[in-house]
């Protein structure tokens, strides 16, 4: 597995302005491109994991499927097949659906500033997570995540504090 060590900085419209050293990425809080994966199954459930503790910034919290960068030249959909594979161990088809942009600060200093691309697929079978990116997955319902977030949400990443609202809102309009 190659370690993303630089990211593509873009401006307010995802255009690419050049690449950037991805920790300094973050201690500057550059706007750059990212990529958050949900994924659902054939139950209506949504796949979650938790951070590796040994993260650099959101250790131990709640998230999404997959949440990553692209490499420089990449796409933002290839990246996010390659990272699902590398985080979850396996592969289906994803969909683009949403995107915004977000910036948050975390207690280390480092300053998160993304352009987050939204992309849904539907997968049911075996997950495979690696150990250096998850320490604990599941699915739950939507009303059961709803339930989580109502009684802590600081327990979640705050980039899915944004897109579930997002994503749950395209998957009960049968947008995806």
């Amino acid at each position: 597995m190659k370690t993303i060590t630089e990211v593509i900085l873009v401006d307010s419209n995802d255009r690419p302005l050049g690449t950037m050293e991805k920790l300094e990425a973050h201690q500057k809080g550059f706007l750059h491109r990212a990529f958050s994966v949900f994924i659902r199954n054939n139950e209506g459930k949504m796949l979650l994991h938790k951070r590796a503790v040994s993260k650099y910034h959101s250790p131990g919290l709640w998230t999404n499927a997959c949440c990553s960068h692209p490499f420089p030249g990449e796409t933002t959909l290839s990246a996010a097949k390659r990272r699902l594979y590398e985080e979850m161990g396996f592969n289906c088809e994803l969909q683009e659906v949403a995107s915004f942009t977000y910036q948050t600060s975390f207690p280390n200093g480092l300053i998160e500033h993304e352009f987050d691309h939204i992309l849904i697929g539907d997968y049911t079978g075996q997950v495979d997570p690696n150990p250096d990116e998850v320490c604990d997955y599941k699915w739950l319902f939507p009303s059961e995540i709803d339930l989580l977030l109502k009684e802590n949400k600081k327990d979640f990443t705050f980039w899915f504090l944004i897109a579930y609202p997002k994503v749950k809102d395209i998957l009960s309009n049968n947008e995806f």
